[in-house]
């Protein structure tokens, strides 16, 4: 429903990610007073690389992390630059810097960092300050929109100070790729020697003349034991089902040193590793590539919203809690989707209705709403942890339709597709040598790429 009311609110974004840096964008848009709190001494969220990871509980247990960042020294894209931009700011080649479709972390942090100084959101944030607590001001059972909220922040590396601050609303957009989801097996907690989550993998240079295990056949786990035989005696990847890609396949064939095995079944002290298959072998490391849960430790909702089994909930279309929405919101929760488009459509309908200019559907429309989506995935066998999982264009449209978001450009479909194709049967090549030549000058003659830069810049 759109109104033409316009409120300005006082809004705590929490994190200056991609999705933090968009929400903060269309939120000043949209008229409100926006302050970001990052932890960080930059922007970028997940692609500010923090190559110190010392200090870093290795299986990442703690509950507040030291590093946020969980990227590898060479991650490059899993997409093409193509599709990974803003509506209106294209993910444009540079001179003099990384020109490849698929860049290193590297090239989309500078991404971040130009649309942040382009748009003149830098002032905006507060850095090096991490938020310790985010709870309700005098819960008495009110509606979302009334609500305010006290959030408590620290100023690190500097004076530790505690500031308490009231807002109207919070945006939380603190990512999810840092909080290590680890494997439960027999002898984890007794086996001596090395175990790391690859949250802190950075180079393979600590496993030289090693036998590594590498758990989990996440893209991730592919790329890091693929650059491990650099270095390491053996790879052992072990794989909960053993039904793999042809591009592993084609990797493992020329490579007498990786090995593919299925789940692991106990870990023994001397430090055999038994597979379900009763194969074993002795290792030096296990290294879990077992991807992230969703944690939010500063949050106090008094158990409206929880965690459970990596499903954030309850959660209308992802974002919002019935019984708190709009004053708090969830920005960047799906996984499995054209990440950058999509926060930008979440961003807009949140300072929309923060606004006024739109309304969410009652508490129990949403509840309903939200009850039938669980059905559903329960009736399709999805299991819990994959409840924001998304891998559906359809669903990236029909949200944008809720803010009236142009939908994806079918390019942007097909180019993402036949880079998903490309990596499953090339996967050593696939970021350097691809067939889509057509899909590409298609792209880059769009509108998308062919437009003029919006004028709203480093003057605001």
């Amino acid at each position: 429903m759109v109104s033409e009311r316009n409120q300005s609110k006082n809004v705590c974004v929490i994190g200056a990610g991609p999705s933090g840096l968009v929400a903060a964008r269309e939120l000043r848009k949209e008229g409100h007073v926006v302050v970001v709190l990052e932890q960080n001494h930059d922007v970028g969220g997940q692609w500010l690389y923090e190559p110190n990871v010392e200090g870093e509980d290795p299986l990442g247990r703690n509950t507040f992390l030291k590093v946020h960042s969980s990227i590898y020294g060479s991650l490059r894209l899993v997409s093409p630059r193509e599709i990974m931009g803003f509506t209106d700011f294209p993910f444009l080649v540079k001179k003099g810097r990384d020109m490849r479709r698929f860049p290193g972390h590297g090239e989309l942090f500078l991404y971040l960092k130009d649309f942040c100084d382009w748009f003149g959101l830098r002032d905006m944030i507060r850095f090096n300050t991490r938020v310790e607590y985010v709870g309700m001001l005098d819960y008495s059972g009110v509606i979302g929109k009334d609500l305010k909220w006290v959030v408590k922040s620290k100023e690190i590396k500097k004076t530790e100070k505690v500031v308490e601050e009231v807002f109207d609303a919070v945006v939380v957009a603190t990512g999810h790729y840092s909080k290590p989801r680890l494997p439960t097996i027999k002898g984890m907690d007794a086996w001596k020697r090395k175990q790391m989550h690859s949250h802190i993998y950075r180079t393979p240079e600590p496993y030289r003349n090693e036998v590594v295990v590498v758990v989990g056949n996440s893209l991730s786990g592919q790329d890091i034991s693929m650059e491990l035989l650099e270095v390491a005696k053996e790879v052992h990847l072990s794989s909960r089902s053993l039904k793999i890609s042809e591009g592993l396949s084609k990797v493992i064939s020329k490579n007498g040193n990786l090995h593919l095995h299925p789940q692991i079944d106990t870990l023994h002290e001397d430090g055999r590793v038994l597979f379900v298959d009763g194969s074993w072998v002795i290792a030096h490391s296990i290294l879990y590539c077992t991807g992230y849960s969703y944690t939010f430790p500063f949050l106090d909702t008094k158990g409206i919203v929880d965690v459970d089994d990596d499903r954030v909930g309850p959660l209308y279309e992802h974002t919002f809690p019935p019984s708190l929405a709009p004053s708090l919101s969830f920005i960047g929760v799906p996984r499995k989707l054209i990440g950058f488009p999509f926060f930008e459509s979440q961003a807009k309908w949140i300072s929309q209705l923060l606004s006024g200019k739109r309304t969410l559907p009652s508490r129990d429309e949403m509840m309903q709403s939200i009850k039938e989506f669980y059905r559903s995935r329960d009736a399709a066998c999805i299991p819990k942890h994959n409840t924001h999982d998304i891998a559906e264009f359809e669903y990236c449209d029909k949200y944008g339709d809720n803010v009236g978001f142009p939908h994806l450009e079918e390019w942007r479909k097909q180019l993402c597709i036949s880079a998903l194709i490309n990596a499953d049967v090339n996967l050593e090549t696939y970021r350097d040598s691809w067939d889509d030549h057509e899909l590409l000058q298609e792209a880059l003659q769009s509108p998308h790429f062919t437009q003029q830069l919006p004028a709203e810049s480093f003057t605001l």
